[in-house]
């Protein structure tokens, strides 16, 4: 049988099968709180041996786009409740994914008092949605490091709070442009102190962001997501040998610390040296996303090059995925119109096989 069927079991985590559902962001969380619309999304789509949340928030300055969840208040962890027992009911394991937005964000986005925040006060280029329209993003303020230590708590509870809400685990988003990966690029990341200038420095953040979780609810309950090389959301380039240090020395560390799997966003622009040498240094469990068919998938496993594989945007169109691709069922197309239209429940209604 195809790996992509059969069980996993590396280190502490125990999967029905090799496949994970990306996080997606969709938008759906009225007032910043998970509800019943949201668990019937999930629990549809519990083929998956993992399902990886959608990007939430660990605090209010970190809520960057509309209508994002948080896990910050007893409202948020009662509504994911309802998520990881529908998912639970369907025998996959859930990690919630905790994204801070940084300087991706807009002011109008964020509940009243709070203001985006970033590693410094370089501002993005481009514009992001808000009900109101199309906006530039916000010019972030730069947070000191007082800032700096009350970010590194509110993810430390935050990760608390996702257990108590019945998760298995979190991920950190460190990838796609966000606070972790803006700290990481030295061309957002400008700061003199000791959380800028080095890779050592650059890495700091992330780094005791995940050892202060990992001291708290274990490292077995810890992932990382990170995107070497990708330009998201106005992430600059800079030199191809800084940009491998700077992610293969971030693995090492990580796996020091004992965290149950990295998770990578697939770009075929990353350098073949730069995919090894993260595998090398990383004993835990490794995750490629995007741009994989289940034949690329399996091919991607079979050479060893990673443990598990996710897909997105087919698991979105297509709840019963896993049943799709083991009968080698054609596949629905996502419908894009609806994906981020309050109250929309077009990614609830795609038509299963039956």
């Amino acid at each position: 049988m195809k790996k992509l069927f059969t069980p996993y079991s590396k280190a502490t985590l125990q999967l029905k099968n090799h496949v994970v559902m990306a996080p997606m962001s969709r938008s759906r969380a009225i007032g910043n709180v998970p509800n019943d619309l949201m668990a019937t999304y999930y629990k549809q789509r519990s083929g998956a041996g993992l399902i990886i949340t959608e990007g939430t928030s660990p605090s209010p300055e970190g809520l960057g786009y509309p209508r994002i969840p948080g896990i910050f208040t007893d409202a948020q962890i009662e509504g994911w409740k309802r998520v990881t027992s529908a998912v639970h009911e369907g025998g996959s394991k859930i990690f919630l994914q905790l994204m801070h937005t940084g300087r991706i964000a807009h002011s109008s986005n964020l509940p009243e008092g709070h203001q985006v925040a970033g590693l410094s006060d370089v501002k993005a280029a481009g514009e992001i949605y808000t009900d109101t329209g199309m906006f530039e993003y916000s010019a972030p303020t730069a947070l000191d490091e007082e800032g700096i230590a009350r970010i590194i708590e509110d993810h430390v509870k935050a990760a608390e709070n996702a257990i108590a809400a019945g998760f298995d685990g979190v991920e950190l988003h460190g990838a796609h442009g966000y606070l972790l990966e803006q700290s990481l690029n030295p061309h957002v990341n400008n700061r003199t102190d000791s959380y800028g200038g080095s890779i050592a420095n650059r890495s700091r953040l992330t780094l005791e962001i995940v050892q202060k979780i990992a001291a708290s609810i274990g490292a077995d309950k810890v992932g990382l997501r990170i995107s070497p090389f990708l330009t998201s959301n106005d992430m600059p380039s800079y030199e191809e040998a800084d940009v491998h240090e700077t992610y293969v020395q971030l693995a090492r560390e990580i796996n020091l610390l004992g965290v149950v799997y990295l998770h990578i966003s697939n770009n075929p622009g990353i350098p073949q040296n730069t995919h090894q040498d993260i595998r090398e240094v990383f004993a835990n469990t490794i995750i490629y996303c995007n741009g994989f068919t289940a034949e690329t998938a399996e091919a991607k496993l079979q050479d060893g090059s990673a443990d598990l594989v996710a897909f997105g945007r087919t698991f979105l169109a297509n709840p019963d995925f896993m049943k799709r691709i083991e009968k080698n069922a054609p596949l629905n197309e996502p419908d894009y119109n609806t994906l981020y239209i309050p109250g929309e429940e077009g990614y609830t209604d795609y038509p299963e096989l039956n």
